[in-house]
């Protein structure tokens, strides 16, 4: 391949290479054309160019494939519009003679195409330049194309369409010509030629004015012609050019319009001429065979889906805007042509007419108008509505009868209602909240308007009124229960009137149906209210012969719907239901027998009604209440089904006697019972098998049925991905809901609501915006069939024998058309068996039933249907499924290679290759491995032959199955089938669409096959490699989009294995274009593709997307493009789709794309991406809502464009480059999301987003750097304008954004106000963002989440001023008083758990400012007071500064609400803790409820207690605390408001219940909470949540009531710190742990001061001071885990300790792997941890008795000396780091325990602090070995220290040891200092005399200093008087070596002059101390002396004062403190 890489043709190579490989060895050489040519140098190009020209036009006559002429066509042309032009006419004139060549051979085809091909690409590349030569050119291809086939006339046509590109008006002498010749073609046999003459005429539209003007009419009828027997590609492209032409002669192209004076049609005349297509078709000679089978229908099916399409077409060209003003016309129209008799002669047309209206309104209403046009045009068709209904009211009540005619009026405004209806109920639904100013303008009176329609004489006017209803309901949920009351008290009041019974029924059906989809649900009441009228209608159903059928109905259908509330509901009602359905059937065989006797046809129609309303209900039941689906209920049930079955039986006599009338509500009897069957367990009716098979059987094969009716199911139980063979693909595109009118099965696509009225409630099959059940003999069939599939893999082997015998006999005897009914139904039927059977894991049965299933099977391999072909080739697969025996498998495949092998025709190689396909998909690589050979080379066999297309498609089709099931098996088939699809790639004709599609499927599964290993580089894989990108590169330029798409989808799979050979540069853009498709199937695979490329290169996505705008602005190929990308990029490009695609894959997949995007280049785009945003956020809806985004083109561009350009732009055309509407509000909630991801994301990338001083720095020095907080402005406005707009959901996303925004930017300070945060200045937007969700009309949810964004912006600490802090707080107290109003509000919206959940919302929101509140006053409480205040306390303002919070400022705000809020919050934590009681305990729950929840929604109330119950525990501890447990309040606790007695029963009680109870009520429920959640916090639950549930503890514990409720019961304690123990195992973040500490430390406290008191109490009993027998470990010592507190905290303080320092353990020392660390620095948060905890275990001894503490001591010393040695670390700060303090001071503890002194224990204790001294004193020198311990070494280790640390070069060091010696030397008794004194006095004395030589140089060593002088001072004191003498003699010169000469003094350094002074004073005080002493010292010295006195002198002279208060400061003696240990290292 790499060979075929250069400018000319390497013709060395190509001949080197074989036959087979030549065609891609040339296409390679053209694709490298192609791309090189366009960048090479034009010298180059020029020099070359002739040899280039020989090769190529050579290439024309070596037969090219058409891929291949393709792009040579495209070379050629490039060629020369780059070079020179000179040979060009030469090489024309060539081609011209190759086209008018006589040779006709197939052999000669090829190159005669190629020339056209080349021909065409000339005319287009070079147009005019090719000056006056175009006649004879279009002469000669015109007469090419009257003897052309029909490849040769589609590639003669194409080459026409471009040459009228290329000439554009140039041309105009030829127009009528082509026309003439081309639209003879428009109804060709070949559907490619009918394509192509389409695009040809459309091209010529253009150019031809006669088009649409004088040949407008007879355009119309070609088109319709052409539309007759059309498939979906012509439909399509007919529609295209119809549409475009009508559009065109109404709003003619400017330029044309010029040149001739043109008259222009009328909208009238346009829409009549398509209407006539709509109604009467294409009148003409061209019947297709079809038409006959289907009745002869006025108009044929495809003529109207056709003009349906072009109607679409035709609103798009001409725009929104046009739209907009002529909506009222538009709507007019499209409304007559569904009520003109022609539209609806029978039922089944009608509601086709009825889709495609539907559909036109959809497509032009739902995608071109912005949200406010829609609003208006929703006005219209309200209009639209009350002007039938009123003519319609006429009609019904002109008693007298004259308007005879108006009775067909009323038959054909039932179809008018239901379009008009259906759309009105779509537009609603699809602006959601946006719709309100629709339903709450009076003047339009929308639902009244609705309403009226129920009492409409017609049925499907009724329902879809009522679909309209629940539409308007689920959009604007509040409208819900007011709907819901007023059709109940409508059905109440007009009981007599039939419509109104049954039109309000299908009302409130539907809304209770709607509930669903309304998260906040209605009022509970409300099931009550419709099972009353229910069983009220039931009950008069017989009292009123004119109203029975409808009240009968009506009751069951409200029934019905009641179930889809669900269990919660319908438990209440589930008894009455039992009943109710019990009585409905006869309850034996008796009363059957005599019911059969009496009754007439009336009665029987009535009760088989009842019937099956009843079994529907059961069915609602079954499927919504699975919950309550017990044994006992299901045996229930039981009776009245077997019931049914046995009437079943008994209905045809009774059918005969009373006529055929009844056999449609049996019919219904039999679906509903199909229905209940089908969803309950096959086991609970095993007695009824087979009186239930027989009839199923008879039902599916049409057994009593006439009519040839065949089951919608087929295709679903086939594989989706054999639908390239059956063309069910039509489900996949834009127009599923009409072209499925044109599928083969019965009444296809005839769906309406009309066919099933309970559909109005159940819940709508996904992918469907409205129920559409098909009619009931269709349905009936789809649930027998769907029911045998359930029962038959429980039946015996003997009935399914029978079963399949009968099966074979009941296609034998049918004939013809019924046959193929028959087969279809029988087949999709055993289909659906055997997928039971795999389901079930179950097996076919033995060799006899096998026999019949093969035969049955394979008998329909070769029929002629390829529907019951695809369902045999499934039924085989499926059977070897289920079979599963390799021999079986092999007779099946060997059958099928037998037949293969032999057979000739078409039907039975398709069918039998499918088959080997099939067998393969479902037994798998494995099970069919040894097959594997034959059936690759039987289909690479069939594969080739060009002959049938079919033929080929088939095979292709199956081999890709193999493929694909085969896996690494078929490694070795990999080359020959790539090299075969890459031939056929290149041969095949592209009109053959489905083989180019099997092709891209064999490729793809290839490309899995091969999978990773196309990273590698060896030859093989390179040509692997290079042949699937060649043959991905053909697929890319087919002309058929599903082609295309499998090409992307192969791309897709390559760049999954081999990234880097996938060339971006060329594909992102080819996926741009992509988007703008008119193909759904292509755009998913252009979007699914970008979302793989943008999850790893984001970047390159985008940047080459943008390439592609840039070239598409230069304008250099600006015909092929259309595209929207503007600066917005890709990105915009998306965002804009996301508000056409109502596809909801396609949503999802850009979602994530846009979200994979935003994941890479939010952060460094930022502005961007916020800018995105903004403007998808800040769409006004304006009218027309075309959005200009601020498209910065550079000035000049406009100027370039000439006026020539300017007149030629097409209709419609400026629009183009914008969205066409405003985005939408599910696209603004997703931009909302985006706003959220973002912030987070820049969270998670640099701090510096979140800091205005460093991001204003950071910008300054690059000013390219974006960062988040210099956009705060915009993201506040951005949440604002979300959380203000009319959507709810939008609202919702514009809190949460809101709330995030005030999180991440509370604490960001404003470099320019210090003491202020940035967030300051946007109080005045969060208030206003805030007030509107506290309106009483908003919805729950809303409120409760602004409650949330209210507390966190109160407690964010961001305003400081209270009366700014105001506004948000009288938000909270308004909601407050909600709250307090009790239970069930008369006016109730929405169900209770609503309003449970804004309640707790409320509340959770109190408790956290109330959190905060007491934060800040605490705060504010330990801040040192200000040493200015006056004795009094009330601080005046100007006093703190205004700009300080008062401290109690927050507080002042909660205060007045506590009294009610504590008792409210009491309330709700027991409401919480009774909820989480485990379901055993459900007894125990009140039964009317708690305080905020009803008993009937305890489910979803549950959920709401559980996101609020945390932030209230820790507010009612810290109220709780605060108060001392409530002691003031328990006098005036009776509750304020009436309703809530009963709701708080500790109020009603408390009076009774004293101080200590009430104490013990509150901690039990406090600790319950709390240990509950702390056992199991759910993964889900934020860690905040444990947070503050230990904040909670910790507060409550503070209290003294707690600690003593905690103390006395131990057991308790213990449970919490286990239940601790086990959250530190589960839960990491350091927080928490801090916070387990602190919980520990105050229970270990509580335990201590209870010991305490039993002491003193003890004591004061037995007056004896060492009484052991107190404490844990009573005589024994020993510990009991699990009863011991000391135990169980030890357990968890181990683990904390091990945790943070693992070489603690000693397992881990001894283990082999371990390598001795140096100690490390912890960090901050760990070093605070492990200081807790080990000040909490030096505590522990002090909790047991002497001998209990005995056995814990060894443990807490050497867990304490070992994190000293791990802790002890020098920091360059000389700070000492936390843990090591806490060390220190544990030992002081202990060793100053009074436990020390207790006799029993004193030896022991001796020997445990000197073994844990030792190790110490090992730590801090851990080199030497150590002898045993005993105490004279002990004390030579500690002289040694003593010494090294006098030694020591640090002085810091030194000075501390000083302080040290000083603490030992003065110690009390003097034999333990005698030693130490004789040891380290002499070095002392040495090391100060020193100092003289070397004067200290920094204020340490100064200090170093003084602290020897100071020991060697209180050494003289300490000194007997005899021996004074001697030790002065030491101290005195050397104080006096340390003074200055007075010449010195001046110039000596500071610290020396220190060293001076303190000398001069010791000196000056030491004299008067002992004199005697001191003079003789001085006098034995003169020189001395005479230092002195000249000192002393110097010192007079300076100032005096300042002598006398140095003289007065007292010496400071170093005290022994704990932290000045720090010698020990």
């Amino acid at each position: 391949m790499e060979l075929a890489h250069s400018l000319l043709l390497n013709e060395d190579a190509l001949a080197q290479i074989t036959e087979a490989k030549r065609p891609v060895f040339i296409f390679e050489w053209l694709r490298f054309l192609d791309k090189v040519l366009v960048a090479a140098n034009k010298v180059d190009v020029k020099e070359k160019q002739k040899k280039l020209v020989d090769q190529l036009t050579g290439l024309i006559s070596s037969a090219p494939g058409p891929p291949t002429r393709k792009l040579l066509a495209k070379n050629l042309a490039t060629l020369y519009s780059i070079g020179d032009t000179f040979t060009v006419f030469q090489t024309l004139d060539k081609c011209n003679d190759i086209i008018k060549s006589k040779d006709d051979t197939p052999a000669y085809l090829p190159t005669k195409l190629a020339a056209v091909a080349c021909v065409g690409a000339f005319y287009e590349k070079m147009g005019r330049m090719l000056g006056s030569s175009f006649p004879d050119t279009i002469n000669n291809l015109l007469k090419a194309l009257k003897s052309a086939e029909s490849q040769g006339r589609s590639e003669i046509l194409l080459s026409l369409q471009k040459v009228l590109s290329g000439l554009g008006g140039a041309a105009a002498s030829c127009h009528r010509d082509i026309y003439k010749n081309a639209r003879s073609l428009l109804t060709d046999r070949s559907m490619a030629v009918r394509c192509m003459v389409a695009k040809c005429l459309l091209e010529l539209q253009n150019e031809a004015v006669f088009l649409w003007t004088t040949e407008l009419e007879n355009m119309a009828t070609l088109c319709f012609k052409a539309l007759e027997g059309s498939n979906y590609g012509v439909r399509v492209a007919v529609a295209k050019l119809l549409g475009t032409v009508m559009a065109t002669a109404l709003m003619p192209k400017q330029a044309a319009v010029m040149r001739q004076n043109v008259k222009r049609a009328t909208l009238e005349e346009v829409l009549e001429l398509m209407a006539t297509g709509f109604l009467r078709g294409g009148s003409g000679f061209l019947k297709s065979g079809g038409e006959m089978l289907k009745g002869g229908a006025s108009v044929s099916r495809e003529v109207r889906v056709g003009v349906t399409q072009a109607y679409v077409v035709f609103v798009t060209t001409l725009g929104g805007q046009w739209l907009e003003r002529n909506f009222a016309t538009f709507l007019s129209h499209v409304l007559d042509l569904v009520s003109h008799p022609r539209a609806t002669q029978t039922h089944v047309e009608a509601v086709y007419s009825r889709r495609c209206v539907s559909f036109m309104l959809r497509a032009t209403l739902g995608g071109l108008l912005g949200e406010k046009a829609q609003i208006a045009a929703g006005k219209e068709i309200c209009q639209a509505i009350s002007k039938q209904m009123r003519a319609v009211e006429a009609v019904v009540n002109d008693i007298s009868g004259e308007n005879k005619a108006g009775a067909a009026d009323v038959s054909a405004s039932q179809h008018v209602m239901v379009c008009a209806l259906k759309e009105l109920g779509s537009l609603v639904q699809s602006l959601s909240a946006t719709a309100s100013p629709l339903i709450q303008e009076p003047s339009i009176g929308l639902v009244e308007t609705v309403t009226s329609v129920l009492l409409h004489p017609s049925m499907a006017a009724r329902l879809a009124a009522a679909w309209c209803l629940r539409c308007v309901a689920v959009a604007l949920p509040y409208q819900l229960t007011p709907l819901l009351d007023r059709c109940a008290e409508r059905i109440n009041n007009l009981k007599s009137s039939p419509e109104a019974v049954s039109g309000y029924s299908f009302a409130i059906a539907a809304l209770l149906g709607g509930v669903h989809q309304c998260p906040l649900g209605i009022p509970h009441s409300k099931g009550k209210l419709v099972v009353s009228i229910a069983e009220d209608l039931l009950r008069t159903a017989a009292q009123n012969s004119r109203l029975s059928l409808q009240r009968t109905q009506a009751g069951w259908l409200l029934l019905g719907a009641l179930m889809t509330l669900g269990p919660s509901l319908v438990r209440y009602h589930l008894p009455k239901m039992l009943l109710l359905w019990r009585n409905v059937f006869p309850r034996s065989q008796k009363e059957l027998e005599a019911e059969k006797a009496r009754g007439d046809a009336f009665t029987w129609q009535v009760t088989l009604e009842g019937r099956a309303g009843a079994l529907c209900a059961m069915r609602s039941f079954v499927a919504h209440c699975p919950e309550l689906l017990t044994e006992d209920v299901i045996r229930r049930l039981m009776t009245p089904i077997e019931c049914a079955m046995t009437m079943m039986s008994h209905v045809p006599a009774i059918i005969k006697v009373h006529g055929a009338h009844l056999k449609a509500s049996a019919a219904m009897v039999r679906l509903r019972l199909y229905d209940i069957l089908a969803l309950l367990p096959p086991k609970t009716y095993e007695g009824s098998f087979n009186a239930l098979l027989r009839e199923l059987v008879a039902e599916f094969t049409l057994t009593d049925n006439s009519a040839n009716t065949t089951t919608s199911l087929l295709r679903s139980l086939c594989h989706y991905d054999d639908s390239v063979l059956m063309g069910s693909w039509l489900q996949e595109t834009d127009h599923k809901s009409i072209e499925d009118q044109l599928q083969p099965n019965s009444a296809s696509g005839s769906g309406a609501l009309e066919h099933d009225p309970s559909s109005i409630y159940l819940r709508i099959p996904v992918g469907e915006a409205i129920p559409g059940p098909l009619p009931l003999g269709v349905s009936v069939i789809d649930a027998s069939v769907a029911l045998f599939g359930v029962v038959f893999p429980h039946v015996s082997f003997k009935h399914r024998l029978q079963m399949l015998d009968h099966f074979a006999e009941c296609i034998k005897q049918a004939k013809g058309v019924r046959q193929q009914a028959v087969q279809l139904n029988i087949f999709t039927a055993v289909l659906s068996a055997l997928k039971g059977l795999a389901e079930n894991k179950s097996t076919l049965g033995p060799e006899e039933v096998r026999k019949s299933a093969l035969a049955l099977v394979m008998g329909a391999l070769d029929n002629p249907n390829p529907i019951l072909r695809c369902a045999a080739g499934e039924a085989l697969g499926r059977m070897a499924q289920v079979v599963g025996e390799a021999t079986f498998i092999a007779r099946m495949a060997q059958t099928s290679f037998d037949k293969l092998k032999s057979a000739r025709d078409v039907v039975s190689r398709t069918g039998h290759s499918l088959a080997l396909g099939c067998l393969h998909r479902y037994v798998g690589g494995i099970g069919s491995g040894q097959h594997l050979k034959t059936s690759v080379s039987i289909l690479l066999a069939l594969a080739q032959d060009g002959s049938s297309h079919e033929v080929q498609t088939w095979a292709l089709h199956s081999l890709a199955l193999i493929v694909d099931s085969s896996g690494p098996m078929y490694r070795g088939y990999v080359e020959p089938t790539l090299s075969l699809v890459l031939t056929l790639l290149l041969t095949v004709p592209p009109s053959h669409t489905e083989v180019h599609q099997c092709l891209g499927r064999c490729l793809g599964a290839l490309i899995t096959t091969v999978g990773p290993e196309l990273q590698g580089n060896g030859a093989t894989i390179s040509t692997i490699r290079s042949s699937c990108l060649v043959g991905c590169a053909i697929m890319q330029d087919h002309s058929d989009s599903l082609v295309q798409a499998a090409a992307i989808s192969c791309l897709q799979q390559l760049h999954m294995f081999a990234p880097r050979h996938v060339n971006l540069s060329s594909l992102v853009p080819c996926l741009c274009v992509h988007l703008c498709s008119s193909h759904l199937l292509l755009r998913r695979a252009a979007v699914a593709c970008l979302r793989q490329l943008a999850q790893r290169e984001a970047a390159e996505v985008c940047e080459y997307a943008m390439s592609l705008a840039k070239r598409a602005g230069d304008g250099k190929d600006n015909t092929t493009i259309n595209l929207n990308i503007t600066e917005t990029g890709l990105e915009g490009v998306l965002f804009g789709m996301l508000d056409r695609e109502t596809d909801r894959k396609l949503c999802s997949d850009i979602h994530d794309t846009l979200g994979h995007m935003l994941s890479s280049l939010a952060v460094e785009k930022l502005s961007h991406w916020l800018k995105l945003c903004k403007d998808v956020l800040a769409a006004t809806t304006d009218v027309g809502g075309a959005v200009v985004f601020e498209v910065e083109k550079d000035e000049e561009d406009s100027e370039k464009k000439d006026d020539d350009d300017t007149m030629f732009t097409g209709l419609g055309e400026d629009d183009k480059s914008k969205p066409s509407v405003a985005p939408r509000w599910v696209t603004r909630v997703f931009a909302a999301d985006c706003l959220c991801r973002i912030i987070l994301l820049c969270e998670n990338a640099d701090k510096t987003h979140f800091d205005l001083a460093a991001a204003r720095s950071a910008k300054a020095k690059n000013p390219k750097g974006d960062l988040l907080v210099l956009h705060l402005s915009d993201l506040i406005r951005m949440a604002f304008m979300a959380a203000t707009d009319h959507s709810n959901q939008l609202r919702m996303a514009g809190l949460q954004a809101l709330e995030d925004i005030i999180k991440k930017f509370a604490s960001v300070p404003e470099p320019e106000f210090p003491g202020h945060v940035i967030l300051e200045q946007y109080q005045a937007n969060v208030g206003a963002a805030l007030r509107p969700a506290f309106s009483p009309d908003t919805p729950s949810d809303i409120t409760a989440k602004a409650c949330q964004v209210c507390s966190t912006w109160i407690g964010s600490g961001v305003v400081s001023d209270l009366n700014d802090l105001r506004r948000v707080h009288n938000l909270l107290v308004s909601s407050l008083d909600k709250v307090q109003a009790g239970k069930g509000s008369p006016s109730q919206l929405y169900s209770e758990s609503a309003t449970t959940m804004e309640k707790l919302a409320v509340l959770k929101a109190w408790a956290e400012v109330y959190v905060m509140a007491m934060k800040i006053k605490k705060e504010a409480e330990s801040k040192p007071a200000k040493p200015v205040r006056s004795g009094d306390e009330d601080e005046d303002e100007d006093d703190v500064g205004a700009d300080v919070l008062p401290p109690d400022s927050l507080i002042t705000l909660v205060q007045p609400e506590l009294p009610s809020l504590s008792r409210l919050w009491l309330a709700m934590l027991r409401d919480y803790a009774l909820l989480t009681l485990p379901a055993e305990f459900s007894s125990q729950l009140p039964p009317d409820g708690g305080a905020f929840y009803t008993p009937e929604t305890i489910d979803t109330a549950r959920i709401h207690y559980r996101s609020s119950w945390a932030p209230v525990l820790h507010a009612v501890a810290l109220w709780l605390s605060s108060t001392e447990f409530g002691a003031g309040e328990e006098k005036e606790e009776v509750p304020s408001a009436p309703s809530k007695a009963a709701a708080l029963p500790q109020g009603a009680l408390s009076t009774t219940k004293t101080f200590d109870e009430s104490v013990k009520d509150r901690m039990h429920l406090m600790l319950g909470v709390s240990i509950e959640f702390l056992c199991f916090p759910r993964p889900e639950e934020p860690i905040e949540y444990v947070m503050s549930c230990l904040h909670a503890l910790c507060t409550l514990l503070e209290s003294p009531c707690a600690k003593t409720h905690i103390s006395e019961d131990q057991l308790l304690a213990v449970e919490l710190l286990n239940v601790l123990h086990r959250l530190l195992l589960t839960r990491d973040p350091p927080a928490v742990q801090l916070q387990v500490t602190a919980v520990v430390q105050e229970t270990i406290r509580a335990a201590q001061d209870h010991l305490q008191l039993q002491k003193t109490s003890k004591n004061e009993e037995v007056e004896k001071d060492s009484e052991p027998g107190l404490g844990e470990g009573v005589d024994t010592g020993e510990l009991v885990p699990g009863k011991s507190l000391v135990f169980a905290a030890m357990e968890l303080l181990v683990f904390v300790l091990v945790r943070h320092l693992p070489h603690l353990n000693t397992r881990v020392k001894e283990s082999p792997s371990h390598v001795t660390l140096r100690p490390q620095r912890l960090p901050e948060e760990s070093a605070r941890l492990v200081a807790n905890t080990v000040s909490i275990l030096a505590e522990l001894p002090s909790l047991c008795s002497p001998a209990g503490s005995m056995t814990i001591l060894p443990t807490v010393l050497f867990l304490i000396t070992g994190v000293l040695r791990e802790t002890a670390v020098k920091t360059s700060d000389k700070s000492v780091p936390m843990p090591v303090s806490a060390a220190l001071q544990g030992i002081k503890t202990i060793i100053t325990s009074p436990l020390a002194r207790v006799e029993s224990i004193q030896t022991q204790w001796s020997s445990l602090v000197r073994s844990s001294l030792a190790s110490v004193l090992e730590y801090s020198q851990p080199d030497e070995s150590r002898p045993d311990m005993d105490e004279v070494i002990l004390q030579k280790g500690c002289l040694d220290r003593f010494r090294n640390g006098l030694n020591s070069s640090d002085p810091g060091v030194q000075a501390r040891c000083y302080q040290l010696l000083l603490s030992v030397f003065q110690h009390s008794s003097r034999a333990l200092s005698t030693p130490y004194i004789h040891a380290l006095a002499p070095l002392m004395v040495e090391k100060l005399k020193a100092v003289e030589r070397s004067r200290p140089r920094t204020a340490a060593e100064l200090q170093a200093v003084q602290e020897g002088v100071r020991v060697l001072e209180n050494l003289v004191g300490m000194g007997e008087e005899q021996n004074r003498v001697q030790l002065l003699a030491l101290l005195v010169p050397t104080l006096i070596s340390y003074l200055l000469d007075e010449n010195a003094i001046s110039s000596a350094p500071q610290v020396s002059k220190g060293l001076h002074d303190f000398a001069l004073q010791n000196l000056m005080r030491i004299g008067p101390l002992y004199p005697s002493a001191f003079k003789i010292v001085i006098g034995a010295a003169p020189e001395l002396k005479t230092r002195l006195e000249s000192a002393i002198r110097a010192n007079q002279a300076s100032s005096k004062a300042k002598a006398a208060a140095r003289l007065a400061q007292p010496t400071v003696q170093a005290a022994p403190t704990i932290t000045l240990k720090k010698s020990f290292f």
